[in-house]
């Protein structure tokens, strides 16, 4: 089909008389697109947990459902979930004198977890949580939250939950703040067995979160710490308003060039720096794919259904060589650099950190009305538990398809179609 389309646009494409070794020659190299496909082996993100489902079974998943008039494999977004935890309250007993500290590290995939479980160890220990910094990955990277955050949201939002500072008192120094690792989605069993005593002694403590595995699924049983963990991690972080403000322009840039699709666009997590990363093509010998190239991802979007005037957001920076392959398929492909308002560009891309780019690549990532997650990881998995806290369930996990054309809903997120995020532990 998508053969004899090529070959078609291109009898039509001029008024003059074509010559048939070139139409020959277009359907040569298309058919050797298609052979290309068919010889890769088909892979998923999760082995266990494949994202290939019965396409029958959309409906009691909860996915989104076929846009009325819509073309191809866009979808209505689903409803809109609300928060079903309950927000805890203060205690009777006393509070501590005691300080807990902590710095946001690594990008916005990570801060949502760090904030998280810095909560659940100062509400646990009844601590005052000192506002964090944010720490990039070179030595002297450093930025204030309300930098990047909306600080008085954060506030407000863990009033009654928690008191906290804005800044680390004087009396506080670091000779007196033990500095504790905590697994990502630290317990209240942890936090008694290795957090309560030293912090009992020494009274102030700094946490440093560390991540044993990706893991953000949903929990088998409701632990006592979900309620503040869920608003931790969903209600606290809002971008400030300067951040905000760009990521809505940019937002409106790509609606705007995408009036062929009724305003909606595809966003691709996928940074080259991470692809050229020798881990990043095998996940732990199992010899299934943890990353897709541009070329993989062009081949997977256009045999779902994709048509080519398809607008697609890349999180890359700045253009590099290697997106041409996207390009070519999807000649409305976008990075940052390209769509960002010019008087910004200076402030969040030129800047000493990558830290804005990052959020901003959350923040579109989480809006737009197609996510593809080209690399597998935290970014995708918090990404995810925002789309599905606002209903935006199209999450397409990539694969390498061995036919000419496929349903997008074979390749929905195992996180939307099992329900198996943790977000569903905290919407409903």
């Amino acid at each position: 089909m998508f053969v004899a389309e090529c070959v078609e646009r291109e009898l039509r494409s001029e008024s003059m008389a074509v010559d048939p070794r070139q139409v020959l020659a277009g359907v040569l190299t298309m058919t050797m697109f298609v052979m290309l496909g068919n010889m890769i082996k088909r892979d998923h993100f999760d082995a266990t947990h494949p994202s290939v489902h019965n396409t029958n079974k959309a409906s009691e998943h909860g996915l989104a459902s076929v846009a009325k008039g819509a073309d191809g494999p866009w979808k209505e977004d689903g409803l809109t979930l609300k928060p079903c935890w309950q927000k805890p309250v203060s205690e009777d007993a006393d509070e501590s004198q005691g300080y807990v500290t902590f710095s946001l590290t690594n990008g916005p995939e990570y801060h949502v977890s760090q904030i998280a479980d810095a909560v659940v160890v100062a509400r646990y220990l009844r601590a005052t949580l000192v506002i964090p910094d944010i720490r990039g990955s070179q030595p002297g990277d450093k930025r204030n939250f309300e930098d990047v955050y909306d600080v008085e949201n954060f506030i407000a939002s863990l009033d009654g939950v928690v008191k906290v500072v804005k800044s680390q008192p004087a009396k506080v120094s670091a000779r007196n703040l033990a500095v504790i690792k905590v697994p990502n989605r630290v317990t209240e069993e942890y936090i008694a067995e290795n957090i309560e005593t030293v912090f009992k002694t020494k009274g102030n403590i700094r946490l440093v979160t560390y991540f044993p595995s990706v893991n953000m699924k949903k929990n088998e049983e409701k632990t006592k710490t979900d309620s503040i963990a869920c608003l931790a991690m969903f209600g606290t972080l809002e971008p400030q308003t300067e951040v905000r403000e760009v990521v809505d322009s940019m937002i409106d840039r790509l609606k705007t060039v995408s009036k062929k699709s009724n305003g909606q666009f595809v966003a691709v997590d996928l940074r080259v720096d991470i692809l050229e990363k020798k881990g990043c093509h095998k996940n732990g010998g199992s010899g299934s794919k943890s990353c897709y190239s541009p070329q993989e991802i062009a081949l997977f979007l256009r045999k779902i259904g994709f048509e080519k005037d398809t607008t697609v957001y890349v999180t890359q920076t700045k253009w590099d060589s290697s997106l041409d392959a996207l390009k070519d398929f999807f000649p409305k492909t976008y990075t940052k650099d390209s769509i960002m308002p010019m008087d910004k560009k200076d402030k969040f891309l030129s800047s000493d950190t990558s830290e804005f780019e990052k959020v901003i690549d959350y923040y579109i990532c989480s809006e737009s009305d197609v996510y593809v997650p080209a690399i597998s990881g935290l970014f995708y998995a918090n990404v995810a538990g925002k789309r599905i806290a606002s209903g935006k369930t199209e999450i397409l996990v990539p694969a390498n398809i061995p036919t000419s054309s496929a349903a997008s809903e074979e390749f929905i997120s195992h996180y939307v179609s099992k329900k198996n995020h943790f977000a569903y532990s905290c919407f409903c």
